[in-house]
């Protein structure tokens, strides 16, 4: 709060409850958001992962506040992983989304580099998450450094 930083917690529900964090984060395999909604209440910001316009379209009705839909490519960082969008699995959702009249922010993930963030911003992506081409990076400091100029870059 000190920072006006925004925190989800990845899975618990409970714990982004007792913590008073802003939200959590559901995995497919996590609790369904309506029930996260039920316990947590409509102020907790509450996010779920999706691969298919149809997870979303789900999402959406269960009152999902965002999308972390995925993943761009291969990652390390997760197993039994869903099937890979890139750049046009992104605009198919995307448009499809738009045709059904759903707004909800989607934020792109897995296996995200700094060379991908200009092409995946220029999707329509409200924003990107990525840890590993940081954690990996010789320098991640110098690397995060870089994924905000460009970020920021891609914004304008």
């Amino acid at each position: 709060r000190q920072y006006e930083a925004t925190f989800i917690i990845d899975d618990h529900v409970e714990l982004a409850g007792k913590l008073h964090a802003d939200g959590v984060h559901l995995g497919k395999n996590d609790m369904p958001i309506a029930e996260a909604r039920r316990i947590l209440g409509g102020s907790f910001i509450i996010g779920g992962t999706a691969n298919t316009f149809e997870d979303i379209r789900m999402h959406h009705a269960a009152g999902a506040d965002y999308i972390g839909c995925g993943p761009f490519r291969y990652t390390a960082t997760k197993k039994n992983l869903s099937p890979i969008l890139g750049i046009e699995g992104y605009m198919d959702i995307l448009g499809q989304m738009r045709k059904a009249d759903i707004h909800l922010p989607v934020v792109a993930i897995g296996g995200i580099t700094a060379e991908d963030i200009p092409a995946v911003i220029q999707t329509g992506v409200g924003g990107i998450a990525l840890s590993g081409a940081v954690l990996s990076a010789p320098q991640p400091v110098e690397e995060m450094k870089k994924i905000i100029r460009l970020v920021q870059g891609s914004r304008q």
